[in-house]
């Protein structure tokens, strides 16, 4: 089974993180909500600290050990952000 952020960050604010609750992601990378592609949700809480808006957090999120891991994970089939920001406009 794959991980979603908050079991691989083993994180105790799930259920009040934004990435927990966005459903128009569910599904994305094999995972729950947005449990899979968390970068792309604003507010998602990483490290313990909040993320701000989509532009000021994916260059941290793409050094993050889930996002890499995930991407690695992924191989040819890793959603890019243009794809998962048009799910999130639909």
């Amino acid at each position: 089974m794959k991980q979603n952020c908050w079991e691989f960050k083993d994180c105790g604010h799930k259920r009040d993180c934004p990435a927990f609750n966005e459903h128009r992601l569910d599904g994305v990378h094999g995972g729950v909500n947005a449990g899979r592609a968390c970068w792309m949700v604003a507010g998602s809480f990483c490290s313990e600290k909040i993320k701000g808006e989509f532009a000021q957090g994916i260059k941290s999120c793409r050094q993050c050990d889930f996002y890499q891991h995930v991407y690695d994970e992924e191989k040819d089939d890793f959603k890019v952000s243009v794809i998962l920001w048009n799910k999130l406009e639909e």
